[in-house]
């Protein structure tokens, strides 16, 4: 069969790129987006410079010392004499990120923190740190808010290099790169890192925010010149937009990318799960059908006349500013007072209104607005009721139920997106108020910050929600350096157990080889003192050091064995010759241990001297005393060595165990070696049986070995005292759980058994993972379905603390 002659028109898309005209037209449209990028991001970062001189001089003019105002006119005389040579730095460097571009090189740009050094513990570079995060977030930000212009350049720059891929992130006029290309330039500017922050903030506010009409312009050039003109903004299969936001503020919030899509001004990364989101904004249509479903068969109030007008969300917006600045400035001290004093909220609600509108008992509220009135309540009395938060914390969170009620009225996005600022806010003190405990907050820091948090809101807040998310990233700063350090100091106490059981473990082997030498032996006095304490430690360092599969492992085992063979009697010539042979290299051998031990050099000499005569005496017939090892140790015989009186200590040695070695050395006596310490107490060293004996198929045991690292318990003693701590490390050797406070420092260890009576008795519990607000929504769930099935009547209204 012969092919129609139609195929001779179809056009292969990679011959086309060869084709001189059509690269010629390709080449035009990227010298276009180029030009039109170029001038106006030029210009955006001329006005960013413009601005940075104003910004500094009203920082320096309300600085509280004198060497911050130094600092921020110095920032202005670095910027003034090396502004043009930033600016040119930028540019060349968003032409590079071009050019590279179109030669199918740029990679993609993610801002990353500064790397850490490789192995064992590093501190990262603040100033680095602080900068990267300034980026990721203004790029972050600027993503979400041009999304829908983002994915249309994105598309069309694709079909111009040829169907290439192009995202976010290695788009050539994207945030992600211009950021990046910022970055490389402002390291130019000698400046120290608060001056720094305040450039990159300006970027934010003068070049970010004027993206858009930069991409408006873009796209409508690339529709003329007929580049995908029918395009329309579709994210890929298995994502899902978010509901727009609504409410002042709002606007900020979006998906980045599909999938797991970061969010920015944050607390910790967040990410839109549209699965989630799905979930979510069911159950909250289930939760309003709950509600509504309370009003069918309820008897009007008395108050109530058919036909007066409902109260406006102006009215009641008013009404609650106004009680918003009555709440007190202090949390009540119990929760039982709050709780008692907020049962009256509805009514001084409506008082409030009555005195705004002159009208007495002419106006009612409204089923919808009574609904949210009840909804904030009983998310507030489950906030006072969470055994996730201390009191303390959770009689502060309770001072914000009037704001959020104003939320919950202005915004019905409140309970129905996980993404809203105000929710993401609670969530955020929620979780930072987890781990605080008067232990770990002695200096009052954590507390006083969510405290200030709290009275920011209950100032500030009138009817703009961007106040929550203005909030929510001062305090997701202060957060992300609170982790920093915390995860520093919860390394170290992880490396400082780990190099403690270690040093343990090497004790325990050490002891356990010599004892299975001279444990069912008559040895003399000065043999057993030898083995027992220096030669033991020997072992403890050599096992440290080398391991157990090293030469000079095996060497000082076999040392060991020689000793003991050459101290029992020598009962024919074959034998001494034997000895004398080989007590040159005990010799050595011996000499090289006690140096590496920093065995003194006298004690050396007399104990060689003892030795010389003890086998003198041997190769002569005499008889010598002899003892076993339990006897030797109990009379305190290693004072048979000179020197000996106290033990030799473990010298430090590389690595964490033996920097621990003081650490241990403080649980355990002075005088006894490890040999002696498994003599004198029954030899320890095995395992240690269980507190008590449980089943495999235990719940408390199952449920102690199903926590995982990062949980968060809270642990009482016998007086009642409190302390939260946080699971940080499982020993891979004795399988015990290190536990560390909010500040990274060890509050205890416990076995698995431990832990699991301790679950058993309820002096610890576990604390919940889930964020505040679901925990909350889906107990509110529960609790009006009870109520509904119950038939009694809706619950009372659960309007917790002002």
């Amino acid at each position: 069969m012969t092919a129609p002659k139609d195929t001779q028109k179809v056009v292969d898309l990679s011959q086309r790129q060869g084709m001189p005209g059509v690269n010629d037209r390709l080449g035009d449209l990227l010298k276009l987006v180029r030009g039109i990028s170029q001038k106006r991001i030029n210009g955006l970062v001329s006005t960013l410079f413009e601005n940075v001189d104003d910004a500094l001089f009203d920082l320096a003019e309300r600085a509280g010392s004198n060497a911050l105002q130094t600092e921020f006119f110095d920032g202005m005389r670095e910027v003034r004499k090396k502004r043009q040579l930033v600016e040119r730095l930028f540019q060349d460097q968003a032409a590079k990120y071009f050019t590279e571009f179109a030669e199918g090189k740029l990679k993609s740009v993610k801002p990353e923190a500064a790397p850490q050094a490789s192995g064992g513990l590093s501190l990262v570079d603040d100033q680095e740190l602080e900068e990267s995060l300034a980026v990721s977030s203004m790029v972050a930000k600027a993503e979400n808010r041009l999304q829908r212009s983002l994915y249309q350049i994105n598309q069309r720059l694709g079909v111009i290099i040829g169907g290439g891929k192009v995202e976010d992130s290695n788009n050539p006029i994207g945030p992600a790169v211009l950021g990046q290309a910022f970055r490389i330039a402002v390291k130019e500017f000698q400046v120290n890192v608060q001056v720094k922050l305040i450039i990159y903030k300006l970027f934010d506010r003068y070049v970010m925010a004027g993206l858009e009409p930069l991409y408006e312009e873009v796209n409508i050039e690339l529709i003329r010149a007929g580049v995908l003109p029918q395009i329309r903004h579709v994210l890929p299969q298995g994502s899902r937009p978010m509901p727009p936001p609504s409410g002042a503020g709002a606007g900020q919030l979006g998906p980045v990318q599909p999938g797991g899509i970061p969010l920015a001004g944050s607390a910790g990364t967040q990410y839109y799960d549209p699965a989630a989101a799905e979930l979510q904004a069911e159950l909250y249509s289930q939760l309003r059908n709950l509600l509504a479903g309370r009003h069918h068969g309820r008897v009007a109030s008395a108050d109530y006349t058919p036909g007066t007008p409902g109260l406006t969300p102006t009215e009641l917006l008013s009404a609650l500013t106004i009680l918003q600045g009555q709440a007190p400035s202090q949390p009540r001290d119990t929760i039982t007072d709050a709780a008692q004093a907020v049962q009256a909220l509805k009514l001084e609600l409506m008082e409030q209104v009555h005195k705004l509108s002159g009208e007495a008992k002419q106006h009612h509220v409204s089923s919808a607005d009574e609904d949210t009135i009840d909804l904030v309540g009983m998310l507030f009395e489950f906030i006072l009721q969470d055994r996730n938060l201390p009191a303390q914390i959770q009689a502060l969170l309770g001072r914000l139920q009037i704001p959020y009620l104003k939320v919950a009225i202005l915004d019905k996005h409140l309970f129905a997106q996980k993404t809203h600022p105000a929710r993401r806010l609670l969530d955020a003190l929620a979780d930072a108020g987890k781990s605080w405990s008067e232990e770990s907050d002695k200096d009052h820091r954590l507390q006083d910050r969510i405290r200030q948090v709290v009275e920011s809101i209950l100032t500030d807040f009138d009817d703009d929600v961007g106040v929550f998310e203005r909030e929510l990233e001062s305090f997701g700063g202060f957060m992300e350096q609170y982790h920093r350090r915390a995860e520093i100091a919860e390394q170290r106490a992880a490396e400082a157990t780990r190099g403690r059981e270690k040093l343990q473990d090497a004790r325990r082997t050490a002891a356990r080889e010599i004892l299975s030498r001279i444990e069912e032996r008559n040895l003399p006095p000065v043999v057993h003192a030898v083995l027992s304490r220096p030669w033991a430690n020997y072992l403890v360092l050599t096992l440290l050091r080398q391991g157990e599969s090293s030469d000079e492992w095996k060497s000082a085992l076999r040392f060991a064995d020689e000793f003991v063979w050459s101290a029992l009697p020598k009962t024919n010539d074959l034998e001494r010759t034997r000895l004398r042979a080989l007590l040159p290299q005990l010799e050595k051998a011996l000499r090289h241990g006690l140096a590496t031990v920093a065995y003194h050099d006298n004690d050396v000499k007399q104990l060689m001297h003892e030795l010389s005569q003890f086998y003198q005496r041997l190769l002569d017939g005499e008889k010598v005393e002899v003892k076993t090892a339990k006897e030797v140790i109990a009379a305190g015989a290693a004072s048979a060595i000179p020197g000996a009186t106290p033990a030799q200590p473990v010298p430090a040695t590389a690595g964490a165990a033996q920097a621990e070695a003081p650490a241990v050395a403080a649980q355990i006596p002075a005088t006894q070696s490890p040999v002696e310490e498994i003599v004198l107490n029954s030899n320890p060293a095995e395992t240690p049986a269980p507190e008590e004996n449980y089943a495999e198929d235990d719940e408390f045991l199952k449920a102690a070995r199903e926590i995982k690292v990062g949980t968060w318990l809270e642990f009482a003693d016998e007086q009642g005292n409190r302390e939260r701590a946080k699971l940080s490390w499982i020993s891979p050797i004795s399988s015990k759980y290190l536990f560390v406070n909010r500040r990274g420092l060890k509050v205890c260890d416990k076995t698995v058994f431990a832990l699991a009576a301790e679950l058993r008795r309820g002096s610890t519990i576990v604390l919940e993972e889930v964020p505040l607000f679901d925990r909350a929504l889906d107990a509110i769930v529960a609790r009006l379905r009870s109520a509904q099935a119950d038939s009694a009547g809706p619950p009372k209204a659960a309007v917790a603390t002002t």
